[in-house]
């Protein structure tokens, strides 16, 4: 009987023990190195660490303008990805970026917060490598010959089709050109003076 107090004390413990095991087993670290790479006018990625044998099987991340409320949330469960893009963001605007790990007892606290900007629609086109624009200058000039080549060819087959029309009135007006004389010839010998059979003009007696 004097035994159980101790028993009592020593099962305690061991409860208490593997409680605390299990609890450490479930608490995350935050994520490691959040960085934000590929910015772009209206977009970014971010990517990050976790810490070696944390069962992770998901992610969250905040998104918030510097001078606003609004949040935007992005969660994802059963993945092993460690990056995941931003979009929709404003042109030349700050933003900063939580991410948190999630396990199946819970979540991470958030790492450091990062703060990024968005480019500028100009400071893109800076960028640009003389390849890149000159690409671009070459599909441009492509384009305009392609649509330059179609008016030339639709000028042509309408010149065409004037030319043919013009040469089958030609042809009709010139069939028809002995025609019209033989009528005049005709026409110039029915309306002549009449003759006497001798040769001599009739004359009508007063």
């Amino acid at each position: 009987m004097e035994d159980k107090p101790g028993s009592c004390a020593a099962g305690l413990l061991l409860l208490l023990g593997f409680l605390s095991s299990v609890h450490a087993d479930t608490l995350l670290s935050a994520p490691l190195n959040v960085t934000i790479t590929d910015i772009e006018v209206n977009s970014a990625m971010v990517t990050w660490e976790i810490s070696e044998g944390d069962p992770v099987i998901g992610f969250a991340i905040t998104q918030q303008k510097k001078d606003a409320r609004m949040l935007r949330f992005i969660q994802e469960v059963n993945t092993t990805t460690r990056s995941c893009a931003l979009w929709d963001l404003d042109e030349d605007t700050e933003y900063f970026v939580h991410v948190q790990s999630i396990s199946m007892g819970g979540s991470s606290p958030p790492s450091e917060p990062v703060l990024f900007r968005t480019s500028k629609e100009s400071e893109k086109q800076a960028s640009k490598s003389p390849d890149e624009v000159t690409m671009e200058e070459v599909g441009q000039d492509a384009q305009l010959r392609a649509g330059e080549l179609i008016i030339i060819v639709v000028v042509l087959i309408m010149w065409a089709g004037v030319i043919v029309l013009f040469c089958r009135q030609y042809d009709i007006i010139k069939d028809n050109e002995p025609n019209n004389n033989k009528d005049k010839a005709k026409n110039s010998s029915e309306c002549s003076t009449p003759e006497h059979p001798r040769g001599g003009i009739l004359r009508s007696n007063v």
